[in-house]
């Protein structure tokens, strides 16, 4: 007879871990292949993917332009158009990697930011957290990418940011929420 892992209605979808094991080891990521027990009783296999989180800002200028890196990403084998983005640095906080981001990959410095929201990028198989900013009142100067970044950045409105949503040639998911996001703060923030 299996055991149930609590009896009260709160717990009903908590799925509790038996055995975790590392499968791979990267410079990023961890996958681990667990066991869990499930709610009813039962157990199952699940593939875990650890990520130390990351950040992505909008940077919108005064002529209310967003500005968006252009780049080839070699998991989908396509060059997508992208708000600037990054991965934690170990005990770095949040905000202090939107600023190095942000200078690295849009040459934006001394800018005003704002957090929009914080989301789960893929939460069926991993723990990576985003925290989604907004930049306002910067200066731009040249962008300084990392030695294995190639990237082209682009200037384009905030409305016609939105339609390129909707047509799908912006289609990376923290683009698309960072955008909408921010499209509803200017509304409620800046005249």
């Amino acid at each position: 007879m299996t055991e149930k892992i609590c009896n009260t209605d709160d717990c009903e979808l908590i799925e509790k871990k038996i055995k975790s094991t590392i499968i791979f080891e990267g410079s990023i990521l961890k996958l681990y292949f667990d066991e869990v027990l499930l709610p009813n009783g039962k157990t199952a296999t699940r593939e875990k993917v650890t990520h130390p989180g990351a950040v992505a800002v909008v940077p919108v200028n005064q002529n209310n332009e967003v500005i968006l890196v252009k780049q080839y990403r070699y998991p989908v084998e396509k060059i997508l158009i992208e708000i600037p983005a990054g991965k934690l640095d170990k005990g770095e906080p949040p905000i202090v990697c939107a600023e190095r981001e942000l200078h690295e990959e849009a040459g934006v410095k001394n800018g005003k930011l704002a957090h929009l929201v914080s989301i789960y990028t893929s939460p069926g198989f991993s723990n990576e957290r985003m925290e989604i900013y907004i930049a306002t009142d910067f200066i731009e100067e040249s962008n300084k990418p990392d030695h294995d970044e190639f990237l082209a950045l682009e200037k384009i409105s905030i409305e016609k940011c939105i339609e390129m949503i909707e047509n799908g040639t912006i289609n990376d998911a923290k683009t698309i929420i960072g955008i909408m996001c921010a499209s509803q703060w200017l509304k409620k923030h800046l005249p």
